[in-house]
């Protein structure tokens, strides 16, 4: 008798062991990103789980990554798959939809000058799609060796070599220290590498 019992309580151990484990592991995080806005659902066995600050963690977190030009999808999952880490639930199952398709993750993206006038105002937000599919016309984010981060139209695609330039057609001249300058829109060519993804809102 006394064999069965500690038997029966050695399974029960096992049971709770396992559901225990269940609990821990068994998560789904479905993430939508809608323009600049994110709304998140957490469907978590746990119960003990603080589901609305995990929420609104891993809400901060894809707005930080929207913010991030260098972020992608996979940097986005593996930083959801951290937070649900500290809260103990292991190996969730993430999905991640936008305005822009599944696993797609739009990037905001602020105006800096007016190069880009009347098109784009200074300090205005845009949003960016993280692609480098570009064609004559588009507005893109890119690095130039020349110039840094930059916002321009493309205005010609050679192979791997984009020529970019302004909207913003006016040319003024300004003196410094007793110099006249010209001074008007930056064009430059960039590699297709350089392009950061195609402007898809503003």
């Amino acid at each position: 008798m006394a064999k069965k019992t500690i038997l029966a309580i050695v399974i029960i151990i096992l049971i709770l062991s396992l559901f225990a484990v269940f609990l821990t592991s068994t998560c789904s995080v479905n993430l939508f990103i809608e323009g600049a806005g994110v709304e998140v659902e957490t469907h978590a066995m746990n119960p003990n789980i603080d589901v609305k600050s995990l929420n609104n963690e891993i809400c901060g977190y894809t707005l930080d990554s929207m913010n991030d030009t260098t972020s992608n999808i996979t940097t986005l999952k593996s930083g959801i798959n951290d937070i649900c880490s500290r809260y103990g639930l292991k190996n969730p199952k993430i999905s991640v939809d936008s305005s822009i398709g599944k696993d797609q993750i739009p990037v905001i993206v602020y105006v800096d000058g007016t190069s880009m006038l009347p098109t784009l105002q200074d300090g205005q937000k845009v949003l960016l799609n993280k692609s480098k599919d570009i064609h004559v016309g588009d507005i893109v984010v890119a690095d130039s060796d020349e110039y840094g981060g930059i916002i321009k139209r493309v205005g010609d695609i050679d192979g791997d070599n984009i020529y970019l330039e302004s909207d913003n057609k006016n040319v003024r001249h300004e003196y410094k220290n007793g110099v006249l300058y010209e001074v008007k829109g930056i064009t430059t060519w960039v590699d297709i590498s350089d392009i950061n993804g195609v402007v898809i809102s503003y």
